[in-house]
């Protein structure tokens, strides 16, 4: 028996320019190759770093589909079925829509894999797939097998290495889909486990894809206690409070930190009461954000553009409030309904969701209309903020303000040099893109 794990791209071609710096190993897929008994013949493929082989004479065919890679993945599945094989949805998307995912597959994963995925095995071998598999529970994370991330391509990946030590999410913030498909109660995996699986993998270096590092404060100084003997370096994303607890930040860069990716996501404590996170005060954020560089860890901040208290100055407001706190890395994006949350139940009751084109949730375009802004203006602004940060001169007038000592040089500057090229790279192609697409369409 051959099962075929697949990671779809939105699109391909993009995926492959973005280079190795945009790319993380398909954790999840490893994990359900791991979930599945001896004997059985699984590959993984992800589809932005190679391309998919048809004939490749799988018997099942398991996707992973966020919302905006959905169409893309019901036309692979659609593929594999006429030649023969028999094909699973499961993830965020088909977790939400089940209903619209089984039109396009003989079999639909609802939630977490670990216990739906060997049943479903099972039935498969016994010739006798249900529509649906679900757990009534959601599952523990003791003694789970490791990760097959020997199935990874070869050299594919920046981050080869990657970590997850907690499931589920209690801030349920209403544009995100992570608490409908994890839960809002946090799960974690006895810390003995990690360490295990870093010594497993020989790692100097670790990416944790957790979607908050420091949720649980008594477990993550469990945890980064637990790393320090290990020596290695680590990235991880967490929310801006993790510089409010000192001794956990402390704890943090003693055991390896280097970077975090932090959800900032607005500069409006309007914005943020909208989303569900009135506790965070904006007021902290630069306070926080000179003690995380205190520390020398390196910020990805993320923003997000469109909430209803969002005007057309909000992007400029937003840059210089960037500029002014010294993020080093910046991710701006527009405000997205994903199907299965809060804001998209609103927007739907509210008739202002323009736009059900699942390609186009990919947080780059605007599929609802915003309560003080037009569409376009949504949508140029974000391309405003992305071309403002990551030009030629705002990168030199960054990097210029680091100091310059050698270790400095070595482990942050040169790092933070590539990455930012990286994100300029990824940002001119993504205009030549839409530059083409609007020439298309004018020709119509």
């Amino acid at each position: 028996m051959r099962v075929l794990l697949i990671s779809p791209g939105k699109d391909v071609h993009y995926a492959k320019r973005l280079g190795l710096a945009f790319r993380l190993p398909p954790l999840g897929l490893a994990t359900v190759a791991a979930l599945t008994k001896p004997g059985i013949d699984v590959y993984i493929l992800d589809e932005h770093t190679e391309e998919i082989d048809y004939d490749y004479g799988a018997d099942l065919v398991g996707i992973s589909v966020m919302t905006s890679a959905a169409p893309r993945a019901y036309r692979i599945a659609e593929e594999f079925r006429s030649r023969g094989a028999r094909v699973v949805l499961g993830g965020p998307h088909p977790s939400a829509l089940p209903e619209e995912a089984i039109q396009h597959c003989n079999a639909v994963v609802i939630g977490e894999a670990e216990g739906s995925w060997q049943r479903l095995v099972d039935d498969f071998e016994n010739g006798h797939l249900e529509k649906f598999y679900s757990n009534n529970e959601k599952p523990g994370l003791i003694r789970l097998p490791e990760p097959r991330r020997s199935l990874y391509k070869k050299g594919a990946y920046f981050i080869k290495d990657t970590i997850q030590t907690t499931r589920g999410c209690p801030y349920d913030c209403s544009f995100c889909s992570v608490s409908s498909v994890f839960g809002k109660a946090y799960r974690s995996k006895p810390v003995e486990d990690i360490v295990s699986s870093i010594e497993f993998l020989k790692a100097g270096f670790v990416g944790f894809v957790d979607d908050n590092i420091a949720g649980n404060k008594r477990y993550s100084r469990e945890l980064f206690k637990a790393l320090i003997p290990l020596r290695i370096k680590w990235v991880g994303q967490s929310s801006v409070n993790i510089a409010e607890d000192l001794e956990l930040l402390k704890l943090a860069k003693k055991s390896g930190c280097t970077g975090l990716f932090i959800g900032f996501e607005t500069i409006s404590q309007q914005s943020l009461g909208e989303i569900g996170t009135s506790k965070i005060k904006i007021e902290e954020f630069k306070t926080n954000m000179k003690r995380l560089h205190d520390y020398g860890i390196v910020v990805l901040g993320a923003f997000v553009f469109g909430f209803d208290s969002d005007d057309k100055d909000v992007f400029k407001r937003t840059v210089d409030f960037v500029y002014d706190a010294r993020l080093d890395l910046v991710q701006f994006s527009i405000l997205t309904p994903l199907p299965g949350t809060r804001l998209h139940k609103k927007l739907s009751q509210e008739n202002r969701i323009i736009n059900t084109d699942w390609a186009k949730y990919d947080m780059e375009n605007v599929v609802f209309k915003p309560a003080q802004m037009s569409v376009d203006e949504l949508q140029q602004g974000n391309m405003w903020a992305w071309r403002e940060f990551y030009s030629r001169g705002s990168i030199i007038r960054r990097l210029l303000g680091t100091r310059f000592d050698i270790i400095r040089i070595a482990l942050y500057t040169i790092p933070l040099i590539i990455m930012n090229l990286g994100f300029k790279k990824a940002l001119d192609f993504n205009t030549k893109l839409r530059k083409k697409f609007l020439e298309k369409e004018l020709k119509k």
